[in-house]
Formats: C-alpha cells, sequence, structure tokens
C-alpha cells in the first residue's frame, strides 16, 4: 500500500471536514448567531432600533446585499469587513436560515 504525501493526506483531511460541516443542519443557524448583536435574535431586529430586520427576507435579497458589502459597492460602517469573512457558500447558509425566519 502506497502512503499519501503529508500535503494531500492533510488537504484531504480538510476537504472532508469541510463536507462535513457543510451537511450540518446547525451550521446556518451558527453562521447566523454572528448577525443577532446588530439584527437581533434570529434577525428581528427591535422597531426603531434603526437596524434592518433580516428575517424572512428573500434569500437573494439577502445574498446580494451580503456580496456587495464584501465587494464594496454598498457603503457601511461594519458590515464590509463582516462580510469579507464569509465564504459565498457561508453567505448562501446565512441567508437560506433568514429567508426561514417568519
Amino acid at each position: 500500500m502506497k502512503l499519501l504525501p503529508p500535503g494531500t493526506a492533510l488537504c484531504l483531511a480538510a476537504a472532508a471536514g469541510l463536507a462535513v460541516a457543510q451537511d450540518d443542519p446547525q451550521l446556518a443557524r451558527n453562521l447566523a448567531a454572528s448577525c443577532t448583536g446588530c439584527h437581533g435574535t434570529n434577525g428581528r431586529a427591535l422597531a426603531g432600533s434603526g437596524m434592518e430586520p433580516l428575517a424572512g427576507i428573500e434569500k437573494e435579497k439577502i445574498v446580494q446585499k451580503v456580496r456587495d458589502f464584501k465587494v464594496g459597492t454598498k457603503p457601511a460602517t461594519v458590515m464590509q469587513q463582516i462580510a469579507k469573512g464569509y465564504s459565498d457558500e457561508q453567505i448562501e447558509l446565512i441567508a437560506s436560515y433568514f429567508a426561514a425566519q417568519k
């Protein structure tokens, strides 16, 4: 039996871990939890807070806004930096989570 070079083995292990993480039903909720400080629990911002609620917004609208923040076409105070911390797949998961909140 031939052993894989250490670098190849490490990449395969990381890819397997990512695949498991994507299948985790709680991943979207866990990623979205970082939004609660500004956008409220489950995306339900408090009335009068000046913060946009995310709960129930169409997934595509959330994805587009976050991507606009990420590339800098939508100005913001902190969202541009926050958005840069997420992959496109993570943005999709977060948007799906908030779209499902009613």
